[in-house]
């Protein structure tokens, strides 16, 4: 998928302690003020991204890793007229 390779991926956040899915949205769909007791980290894979993080927004490239911290607010918004997938994985404990 458009430049991220899934196992090199997965095996990287393995490394680091965090698991590794692949999530897909439909255009428009938006997760609004999600809150974890554990870090996230996210990739784009595919499509156009919004994320706020404590109510910072950016539009990551594919592949661009962010870390979504312990206890923040975050908002998570497909902003293309495509689906849109990314990988997301939590800090194992």
């Amino acid at each position: 998928m458009s430049g991220v390779n899934a196992r090199a991926l997965g095996h990287d956040w393995a490394q680091r302690g965090f698991s590794c899915d692949l999530w897909t949205d439909p255009p428009g769909q938006c997760w609004e003020g999600f809150v974890h007791d554990v870090d996230e980290l996210l990739v784009p894979a595919e499509g156009v991204l919004e994320i706020e993080i404590d109510g910072d927004i950016m539009r990551p490239e594919i592949g661009q890793e962010l870390l979504i911290p312990a206890g923040a607010v975050h908002s998570v918004r497909n902003l293309g007229g495509t689906t849109a997938r990314w990988y997301y994985g939590y800090r194992k404990p």
